[in-house]
C-alpha cells in the first residue's frame, strides 16, 4: 500500500511548489508494501565503509518502503557498551546515515547484548505504523544470559498486524533439538500488550530472520564443498536441518521459505570469500535465513498458494506475500558469516485508512509571520496535553531529530474547535533556507501520527540561530538495565519524565508551548545499577519532577525522548 500522494512528494532537496494555502491530504491506495530485509552475523566487527549494496541502494527503483535490519554478534564487549549507551552504536549509525537521505526514518530498534534490531520505514508511511512495541527473550544459560535468543518489533501496518522477530539461537552441528526448543520459547515468552495480536504467531504476518545456525547434516566436508563449487545446491537443501525440521516440528507450520540458489553463508575465513581453513574446519552451512508466516484464518489445509515453493503465498483472507529476490552478499568479508536479504512485497485486502492528525501548512515561510501549523484531530484520536509538533529537515534520522518544536497546547475551549493553531517562535526556526516537514508527535502512542508533505523555508539569515539535534543523540539502552543519555545544552527533548496516572492530559500544559533554550541540563542520576541522564529545560524540566520513570529495557530513546516512558506503558521500542 502507497500513499496516493507519494506521487508527487518532492525528491530530497527539490524546491517546494509556488505558495498556496493547502490542506495535507492522505488516501490508501491498493498497492503493495515493499519490505527490504537483511540479517547478518558481523562477528563484532565494526561496519564496512559502504553498504550501499547490501541495502540495494545502488540498483533499487526508490519503491521500498521498510527496510528491516537484523544483526547479531554486534560488538557487547563491556567499553563498547558503555560507549554505546553514551552514542550512537555504530551500526545504527551507518544505516542511519545511508538511508535517511532516502527519506526513510528510523522507527524503532532493539538491542539485547549482540543482538541488534532495527526498523526503517518511509517517513510519510509514519502516521499509519501504529501501536508499535518492542520486545527480548533470553536463552543463553538457561535464559540468564542475551548472548543468544530473540528479539522482535511489531506494529500495524495500515491497520494489519506485522512482527519482526530477529534469533540467533544455539550453536553447533549437534544442537538442532535445541535450537527448536529457543525458538519455541521465544515464541511462547513474547506477549505484547494492548494488541489484538498479543503473541507473535497472533500477527497478520511474521517474518523469522537471524543467524538461525541450522546446519547441514550427514554429508561430510569434501561432499559440501564439492557441491558448493559445483552449485549442486539441491542434494545439500535435503540435509539441511531446518528443511528437515519443517516435516517434523509443529513449531514450524506455516512458515515458508524461499529456495536457497546462494551458496552457504557460513563459516569464512574473515576477509576472504574462503570456507574455514582453521584446525576447526567447520563445515558450510546456510545458518543465516529469513523466513515468513501468514496467520491461518482458514482450516487447515485451506489455505491458497500459487507459483514455485516459497515464493507466493496467501490466504483465504486475500493477504498475499510475495518474495521477489533471496541472495547472499559474498562482497562483504568483515565477518565469518555473509549477510542475507530478501525483498518481499505484502498486498493486504483493500482498508481506508486515514491520518490521526491532519496537518495543515504553508507551502513556503519566508517570514516568522507565515510560521503557522494548523491541525485536525480524527474522531477516535486520544489527545494529550504532551503532544507536540516537531520541524524536521527533510532527510531527518529519527522522530528525535527534530530542528525545534511547539507543544500542541490544548486550551479548555479547544474541545468544541475543529481546527487548532499552534505557532513557531524564532528561536525555534533554522536559519537559512531548505525543505521541511512538521510532524505531530502523539505522547500517548509514542510515534508520529501526521506529517505534511516537503514546503520550503526562507527566512532572514541575520540573528537566527539553528540547533538542531543529531542522531549522536540518542542511546541504545543497554540490556543489563545500565541507561545513559547523552547530555544535550542546546536541544533538550520535548517529552517528560511522568507516569501518565500523575498527569491529566485534559489539564491545559502548565509552560508555554515552545521550548526554551536557556535551561541548563539536568545531572544523571544514579539508583542501583539504573543511570538515566537527560538534558531537560523548559516544559521538560517541570515534567521531570513528576516521575522517576526510565525506558524500556533494551530500547534506544528515538521515539520516546529520554525519560518519557515506564515499563508498565506500551512503549515503541525506542
Amino acid at each position: 500500500m502507497f500513499l496516493s500522494f507519494r506521487q508527487h512528494v518532492p525528491e530530497i532537496g527539490s524546491s517546494s511548489p509556488t505558495t498556496r494555502k493547502r490542506m495535507k491530504r492522505y488516501h490508501i491506495m491498493l498497492f503493495p508494501t515493499r519490505v527490504h530485509i537483511i540479517t547478518w552475523n558481523v562477528g563484532s566487527a565494526t561496519p564496512p565503509d559502504d553498504i550501499t549494496s547490501l541495502l540495494g541502494l545502488n540498483v533499487g527503483d526508490g519503491n521500498t518502503d521498510m527496510y528491516i535490519i537484523g544483526l547479531q554478534e554486534v560488538n557487547s564487549m563491556i567499553n563498547k557498551r558503555l560507549k554505546d549507551v553514551l552514542f550512537t552504536d555504530q551500526w545504527s549509525e551507518v544505516c542511519m546515515e545511508r538511508l535517511s537521505p532516502f527519506g526513510y526514518v528510523l522507527v524503532t530498534s532493539q538491542r539485547m547484548q549482540g543482538l541488534l534490531l532495527m526498523v526503517f520505514a518511509k517517513y510519510f508511511h509514519l502516521p499509519f505504523l501504529r501501536g508499535v512495541q518492542t520486545e527480548t527473550t533470553r536463552t543463553g544459560l538457561g535464559g540468564y544470559w542475551g548472548n543468544k535468543g530473540g528479539v522482535s518489533a511489531r506494529m500495524s501496518v495500515f491497520g494489519h498486524t506485522i512482527c519482526f522477530l530477529n534469533c540467533h539461537l544455539p550453536a553447533h552441528m549437534e544442537n538442532s533439538e535445541q535450537r527448536m526448543e529457543d525458538f519455541e520459547c521465544i515464541l511462547q515468552q513474547q506477549q505484547f500488550e494492548g494488541q489484538a495480536a498479543t503473541g507473535v504467531l497472533d500477527h497478520d504476518v511474521v517474518f523469522w530472520f537471524g543467524d538461525l545456525n541450522f546446519r547441514i547434516d550427514d554429508l561430510d566436508m569434501q561432499v559440501v564443498k564439492s557441491a558448493i563449487d559445483n552449485n549442486k545446491f539441491p542434494m545439500l537443501w535435503e540435509k539441511d536441518q531446518l528443511n528437515m525440521a519443517k516435516d517434523s516440528e509443529t513449531v514450524l507450520e506455516g512458515f515458508q521459505e524461499g529456495p536457497l540458489k546462494f551458496a552457504p553463508t557460513y563459516k569464512f575465513d574473515v576477509g576472504t570469500n574462503t570456507y574455514d581453513t582453521s584446525g576447526k574446519k567447520r563445515k558450510p552451512a546456510w545458518t543465516d535465513r529469513i523466513l515468513w508466516h501468514l496467520r491461518a484464518t482458514a482450516p487447515a489445509g485451506a489455505a491458497l498458494s500459487a507459483g514455485k515453493r516459497g515464493s507466493i503465498s496467501g490466504l483465504t483472507s486475500g493477504t498475499k506475500v510475495t518474495q521477489h529476490c533471496y541472495r547472499s552478499h559474498m562482497e562483504y568479508t568483515v565477518s565469518d558469516h555473509k549477510p542475507v536479504s530478501s525483498i518481499f512485497t505484502l498486498q493486504f485486502p483493500y482498508k481506508v485508512d486515514i491520518p490521526l492528525v491532519v496537518l495543515i501548512v504553508e507551502d513556503e515561510w519566508n517570514s516568522t509571520a507565515d510560521a503557522i501549523a494548523k491541525f485536525k484531530l480524527a474522531p477516535n484520536y486520544s489527545r494529550s496535553s504532551w503532544d507536540w509538533i516537531g520541524l524536521y529537515k527533510v532527510g531527518f534520522k529519527h522522530q528525535k531529530d527534530y530542528v525545534g518544536y511547539v507543544w500542541a497546547k490544548q486550551e479548555e475551549a479547544d474541545f468544541h474547535r475543529q481546527e487548532h493553531q499552534v505557532t513557531f517562535t524564532e528561536e525555534e526556526l533554522p536559519k537559512g533556507s531548505g525543505d521541511f516537514i512538521l510532524g505531530y508527535y502523539s505522547n500517548n502512542m509514542s510515534t508520529i501520527v501526521g506529517v505534511t508533505e516537503p514546503f520550503q523555508i526562507q527566512l532572514p539569515t541575520s540573528g537566527l540561530d539553528i540547533s538542531s539535534s543529531d542522531s549522536s543523540d540518542f542511546s541504545s539502552e543497554d540490556d543489563s538495565t545500565i541507561v545513559l543519555m547523552k547530555m544535550r545544552s542546546r536541544s533538550p527533548s520535548p517529552c517528560k519524565n511522568k507516569h501518565r496516572k500523575n498527569h491529566s492530559d485534559s489539564h491545559t500544559h502548565p509552560r508555554s508551548q515552545s521550548r526554551s533554550r536557556s535551561g541548563s541540563p539536568a545531572q544523571a542520576t544514579v539508583a542501583g545499577l539504573n543511570v538515566t541522564g537527560a538534558s531537560l529545560s523548559g516544559p521538560s524540566a517541570a515534567a521531570e519532577n513528576e516521575s522517576t520513570g526510565c525506558a524500556a529495557e533494551g530500547s534506544s530513546s528515538l521515539v520516546s525522548p529520554p525519560g518519557k516512558k515506564d515499563k508498565n506503558t506500551e512503549d515503541s521500542g525506542v
